[in-house]
């Protein structure tokens, strides 16, 4: 036997509970060492299954909304489908044409599909005539005065906005409504009158 040895069996007679002490702090370890091993495997699973959701989420969003840029930019296939209709029409060279109608109802026909196209892909175009303005879905390009409706209406829309399934495609571009402002001098007037009652 060694003296290093002599010296542990010496100190288990002389000291039995620490060495007690110490298998249990090795087996503690061991279980601790378990229950870590145990609560990694747990978070591993847990974030793998939350990857799987984002996932799967991802994919549906890519599905749903894969044709969300070609959609805006297409849009501008039918403001300049409207623009030619209004220019042919304020033509006066054009308006003397007897194909003209004809011309026209051609760009209204494939106008008409290609709302219908837009139709079946839930892209559907926002009523905004006389609503209240909204930021989430208008954007204000002039305001007009108007004392005969309440501030903050839509009266004019300059171009027209979409939404693809609840989502914002475009905003209307859209003129809205502010109270009349009463000129100097009608100020200065009711203020003189009111300042004499005084």
């Amino acid at each position: 036997m060694s003296k290093s040895d002599k010296k542990e069996e010496i100190e288990k007679e002389t000291h039995p509970e620490e060495s007690e002490k110490s298998l249990d702090k090795k087996e503690e370890t061991i279980e601790d060492k378990l229950k870590i091993a145990e609560d990694k495997l747990l978070r591993n699973l847990a974030e793998m299954e939350n990857q799987r959701r984002r996932f799967e989420k991802e994919r549906e969003e890519a599905l749903e909304f894969g044709g969300f840029n070609f959609a805006r930019e297409t849009l501008s296939l039918l403001d300049n489908m409207d623009r030619a209709v209004t220019s042919f029409l304020n033509d006066e060279n054009l308006k003397k044409n007897k194909d003209l109608n004809k011309i026209i109802d051609g760009i209204n026909i494939v106008k008409n599909d290609l709302v219908s196209i837009f139709k079946k892909n839930g892209i559907e175009p926002i009523d905004c005539i006389n609503k209240k303005f909204d930021p989430n879905f208008h954007q204000a390009m002039l305001e007009i005065e108007d004392s005969t409706k309440e501030k903050g209406t839509i009266i004019q829309e300059i171009q027209k906005g979409y939404m693809m399934k609840n989502r914002l495609l475009r905003p209307s571009l859209v003129g809205v409504t502010k109270k009349r402002e009463e000129n100097d001098e009608n100020l200065a007037k009711n203020k003189g009158k009111k300042d004499e009652k005084k």
